[in-house]
């Protein structure tokens, strides 16, 4: 059986957003859709949160509140059931975005340590 490596993206699918959709501030989207990734909810859970497309976005929010506030100008956050959507205004702003997030959402180790270090009580989702 051969094996597949996950994009460098994984968990995050990136794409352009399509022309007839696309504004100045959502160029290029970022989605994950959790319904098959029950590992995730699995290590969510174990810290006291959903795990949901919401509890994504309010995380990710956090981030980049304390790592890279700017970037927030640039993103757009949407979470709702099982899916999570970021928006950027371009390459640049997701190069930053993916650069910050992606190497903790990649892995379960680091969001479990990510989480572990998080409060619950700091956040609604």
């Amino acid at each position: 059986m051969p094996t597949t490596t996950p994009p460098a993206t994984h968990p995050f699918l990136l794409s352009d957003v399509p022309p007839a959709q696309a504004t100045p501030e959502r160029q290029q989207r970022l989605l994950v859709d959790l319904s098959d990734m029950d590992d995730y909810y699995v290590v969510f859970e174990r810290y006291g949160f959903g795990g949901g497309g919401a509890s994504w976005a309010e995380h990710i929010e956090t981030m980049l509140e304390e790592h890279d506030p700017e970037l927030l100008a640039h993103v757009e956050l949407a979470g709702a059931g099982e899916i999570f959507r970021a928006y950027t205004d371009g390459p640049a702003a997701t190069a930053r975005l993916l650069a910050l997030v992606q190497p903790v959402f990649a892995d379960l180790g680091a969001l479990s340590k990510y989480l572990a270090q998080a409060d619950p009580t700091d956040f609604f989702e």
